[in-house]
């Protein structure tokens, strides 16, 4: 059949689309209005649902006529709408960071277009009878052809923007029928390549609205504060719409302000006239004495009716509005909101579900939105494209700052060295202007919404600077963003990606700059970090032109699969055939995409934390709390105190902290009894919590919002592992491949062939297979991406063990033996001699200690520097004393405070959607691994030690590409680490800093091994 190709022509962006304007719901009265509920305007009506489906390579494939209200579709296919057809079976899923899965050749598309034909019927109610009907879709990837009653109505692309069509000429009451043609590409996927998978289809929802003749049409609300921001102005421009051949006289317009109970705070009228088929346009200032003011820790919201009623005095129609008084300025190279320059703890969110793609329900988003809150999040850039409309309403509501960001991206033009092909070409101008001029007209009167982002890594031009200048001329009540305006030419904010803590720095010292600077992404958090956080925030918090910056990101974009035999995991990019791709890269957020929050996000809540405390004078209990909210008192929290040693209270109590002001600080005496001695062989610590002393819409009263810990004795000692007590006699026999020690309750082999322990058992029990020996190598982690290359080339994963002397002394109580080794990869440049001295003792008490000494040419850094062993299976239960409870590493453990914990080995495993090394802890003094039945032995640390269990290999975890490869082995691999190389975030940010780098040098590191039961005091 001949099909117009109106989806790669550049001249036609849409037909008979309707002009953008925002989203509102109308009502009959004000009572439902104030539900704000769209199931109760009886002018709403929602098609989501089973539609009918048929899929074809090409559009030119489709069925011919399928549009024709008495075409059959019964052997079609069911498809639910909202949804990708690629999660429904048909083609798949495809997933790129910045490659055009096609070739480049703007603004031509593939002639295999992949292309779904949807039908369903709807019904026109009587009472509908006279009005305009209006068909709404919210989101259709990426363009499409409307059809209704087998009439041809328009087209539309721009797949993460509203298009709405005039549906009144081609209705009638009852039946009626509505067909669409969707396609894969169009001449606006050029602009649409972003890094998320490439789905298609109404994946937003589809809506019927009912207009009156005469009706509102769009409104845009402004709110000015005055010089002290004390008093307010509520600005108010409404276009009324007139449908109709006669002149609309005598009709008014009413503006109710109400606060958030619902009692009127302003009440006012404006006589209007409508002439005949035109729009027209009032405006109304309301001013409103001490408004209370809407931020992100103060979400106030007012409720604004605007009810037209014609002359006879009977409502039209009633629009609700949520209100937010607030102030956005630039002043003194800072971004002002209400007066106060703000600090961005931001994080970047695509829209994702793990089994519904971009297709995001309205409770998905909510947990996002209260997991931002809950985690110290205050805002959030909605990379790369306008989201969902509730999205902001949630946003409005819990108190998010957006920077709502344009569907706009063209990275793919980067890798063939012409970046700014269609940026900087004026023929594209209006496929441009018009991404950011649907944005900002459907969500103008969201007051969350601080900044305008002009689109996402695509270069810079001039198409830019007109997007640039539409948006300023339309909305000067906010500001202008785009990372790729390095210089500051047409935006408010200088922004930069993934810029390293010394760019960063030196950002900030720049005096000849009265702009802000935030980063806009940093921190990537993919798989296994990020690392390095707390060193940004200081920065931040030590420069005032810098004002934070939206972490990347905040949910994995895994897909969620089932293996044949049932077993869950998620799919990334390569999984369903789709080449090329960038493979896990979509994987890097804080979240698991089921929402399961990552280490990553625990560190994060704690870095940017909004209440700080530090010690003034310990030991009169003297600490000094510092507010660093922007807004609010510290009246909402409480701070729960107390002493702890050895895993227990000793002593607790709470504080109430209300009259510490937003930015300033106090000295606080905790109340502690230091009459009450302790006989402690262990550290004394003052654990606080800063605590919600009322309940939120977020969260309830008692939850979290950060801690902190110091130590207030110093009482750690070996000792308490000491070899003091009784040591019973020794048996050793001893041969050219083994040493046998034989104790009153153990036995030990020593294989001197091998260096290592052969085996080790206390009371007939095995508790050590194998090791320890010197390892070098972790499983990488997502952010070894590129060091990664380098220790391959040095053979670290490699390394070979040569023994060269084993030396024995033997006593009654006592077995010295001393291992010489060196460890060197295959045709290897450089080595390590390495030493280890075992002290072995009647009581079962092994001290060891390590020696190494790196020569030639050796690597820039190792990926850690520790020893490795096996144990039996079931020695799964964990103890120790040291950060915890969750995962740590050195450039990621703020989150972690000292204690006893207790775990096992599997809840020590983090499943990253791609397994790589997981499940440290870090600064611990001791570690028992123990059977169920408490038999087992605990190591003992000189000085802090790293320790990981897993029951799968190195060489297991790193083989795996999901968490379903990964089998259980039957037995435990221990790590005991002296030291390990930082998680930075390299996979797409800065490598680790140079104190959070493992460089090969000279070391020695001591432990020791208990053999014990589980209920000793130790």
């Amino acid at each position: 059949m001949t099909v117009l190709r109106d989806w790669d022509n550049l001249k036609v962006l849409h037909k008979n689309r309707l002009s953008s304007r925002a989203y509102f719901i109308s009502y009959e009265n004000k009572e439902s209005a104030l539900t704000f509920e769209r199931g109760k305007s009886q002018r709403f009506k929602l098609l989501n649902g089973m539609w009918k489906f048929y899929y074809s390579e090409t559009p030119e494939e489709a069925p011919e006529g399928f549009f024709q209200e008495d075409f059959q579709v019964e052997d079609w296919h069911d498809i639910r709408v909202p949804g990708n057809w690629q999660l429904q079976g048909y083609g798949y899923p495809h997933y790129t960071d910045l490659i055009y899965p096609f070739p480049i050749d703007p603004p031509k598309v593939p002639s295999k277009n992949p292309t779904g034909c949807y039908k369903r019927d709807f019904y026109i109610p009587k009472n509908w009878d006279g009005c305009n009907v209006i068909l709404r879709f919210e989101g259709v990837d990426s363009g499409f052809h409307l059809w209704v009653n087998g009439e041809e109505v328009g087209y539309s692309q721009g797949s993460r923007m509203p298009s709405e069509f005039d549906i009144t000429p081609f209705i009638k009451t009852g039946k009626n029928n509505l067909a669409v043609r969707a396609y894969q590409w169009t001449d606006g996927t050029y602009l649409e390549d972003q890094d998320m998978w490439w789905l298609s289809g109404i994946f937003r929802d589809v809506s019927l609205i009912a207009r009156k003749p005469i009706h509102i049409n769009d409104f845009f609300i402004k709110t000015e504060l005055d010089e002290s921001y004390d008093n307010g102005v509520l600005k108010v421009e409404t276009k009324f719409k007139n449908t109709t051949n006669n002149v609309g006289k005598d009709y008014k317009v009413e503006y109710i302000l109400l606060d958030s109970n619902y009692s009127e705070v302003k009440n006012s009228m404006e006589s209007i006239s409508l002439e005949k088929k035109e729009e027209t346009e009032v405006s109304v200032s309301i001013p409103v004495e001490k408004p209370r003011k809407w931020s992100a820790e103060t979400p106030y919201l007012y409720n604004l009716l605007i009810i037209l009623k014609d002359s006879k005095d009977e409502i039209i129609e009633v629009i609700p509005n949520k209100i937010g008084f607030r102030k956005i300025e630039l002043k003194d190279g800072n971004f002002l909101i209400n007066g106060v320059p703000i600090m961005i703890r931001g994080v970047n969110r695509h829209e994702t579900h793990p089994d519904l793609g971009r297709a995001v329900p309205f409770h998905s988003m909510e947990e996002d939105v209260v997991l931002m809150k809950k985690n110290n999040v205050n805002a959030v850039r909605t990379s790369h494209y306008p989201n969902d409309p509730r999205f902001y309403d949630l946003c409005n509501k819990y108190g998010l700052y957006v920077m709502d960001e344009a569907d706009l991206e063209c990275h793919g033009f980067e890798l063939i060295g012409h970046y700014d092909k269609i940026t900087n070409d004026p023929e594209w101008e209006e496929a441009y202007v018009e991404r950011i001029e649907r944005m900002v007209e459907r969500d103008k009167n969201h007051p969350c919404i601080i900044m305008w982002s002009l689109g996402n890594e695509s270069s810079f031009g001039c198409n830019f600077e007109a997007m640039a200048n539409w948006c300023h001329k339309r909305d000067n009540t906010r500001l202008v963003h785009y990372e790729e305006d390095r210089e500051g030419k047409v935006v408010d904010v200088i922004s930069s990606m993934y810029s390293n803590h010394e760019r960063i720095e030196n950002f900030g010292k720049m005096e000849n700059m009265d702009k802000p600077h935030i980063l806009c992404e940093y921190a990537h958090a993919m798989g296994n970090g990020p690392g390095g956080l707390k060193e940004y925030w200081d920065i931040f918090y030590k420069y005032k032109r810098l004002q934070g910056g939206f972490i990347w990101e905040w949910v994995d974009h895994g897909l969620r699969r089932y293996t044949e035999d049932g077993r869950e995991y998620f799919a990334y990019g390569g999984d369903f055939g789709d080449e090329p791709n960038n493979s896990n890269f979509c994987c890097d957020g804080l979240l698991m995409p089921d929402r399961t929050p990552t280490p990553g996000l625990l560190e994060y809540k704690k870095i940017i934390e909004p209440i700080k405390v530090e010690e003034v004078d310990l030991e009169k209990g003297q600490v000094r709390v510092k507010n660093i909210y922007d807004f609010i008192s510290l009246d909402h929290v409480n701070l729960h105190w107390d002493i702890s040693a050895d895993g227990k209270k000793l002593q607790s109590g709470i504080l109430e902290i209300s009259d510490i002001e937003a930015g300033k600080s106090e000295v606080l005496t905790i109340p502690i009894d230091f009459n009450k001695k302790y006989k402690l062989k262990t550290d004394l610590w003052l654990n606080i919590q800063f605590v919600l002393a009322i309940d939120t819409n977020w969260a309830d009263k008692g939850h979290v919002i950060t801690w902190n810990q110091f130590k207030l004795q110093d009482n750690y000692s070996r000792e308490i592992f000491s070899t003091k007590e009784y040591i019973p006699s020794l048996n050793v026999k001893e041969d050219h491949k083994f040493i046998n020690i034989e104790g009153y309750d153990f036995k030990l082999i020593f294989n001197k062939l091998k260096g290592e322990i052969y085996n080790c058992s206390y009371e007939g029990v095995d508790v050590l297979t194998k090791g320890p020996r010197l390892n070098l190598w972790r499983a990488p982690i997502d952010n070894d991406m590129y060091v990664i290359k380098h220790w391959k080339e040095k053979g670290i994963h490699q390394i070979q063990y040569r023994v060269d002397t084993v030396e024995t002394e033997i006593y009654e109580k006592q077995v010295n033996i001393n291992v010489k080794t060196l460890v060197s990869p295959p045709n290897g440049d450089w080595a390590i001699e390495c030493e280890y001295i075992y002290k072995i003792y009647g009581n079962g008490y092994i001290d060891l200690s390590i020696k190494g000494n790196p020569r030639g040419k050796l690597p820039e850094s190792f990926p850690k520097i520790g020893l490795q062993m096996e144990l039996p299976y079931e020695m799964s239960r964990v103890k120790w004393y040291g950060r915890g409870p969750g995962e740590s590493y050195i450039d990621s453990n703020e989150a972690n405070l000292y204690g006893i914990y207790n775990s096992t080995v599997d809840k020590l495993y983090t499943p990253y959607v791609y397994p790589q090394d997981n499940g440290n802890r870090t600064d611990v003094k001791w570690v028992s691994l123990t059977d169920e039945r408490g038999m087992g032995f605990v190591v003992i640390a000189e000085d802090n030690l790293n320790f990981s269990a897993h029951y799968y290999t190195t060489e297991d975890i790193e083989k795996a590409k999901h968490t379903t490869d990964l089998c259980k082995r039957g037995f435990i691999t221990l790590n005991i680490d002296y030291k390990h190389h930082g998680l930075g975030s390299n996979s797409c940010g800065p490598v680790p800093l140079a104190h959070h780098s493992l460089k090969p040098s000279s070391f020695e590191f001591n432990i020791a091994y208990k053999l014990c039961y589980e209920a000793e005091d130790f």
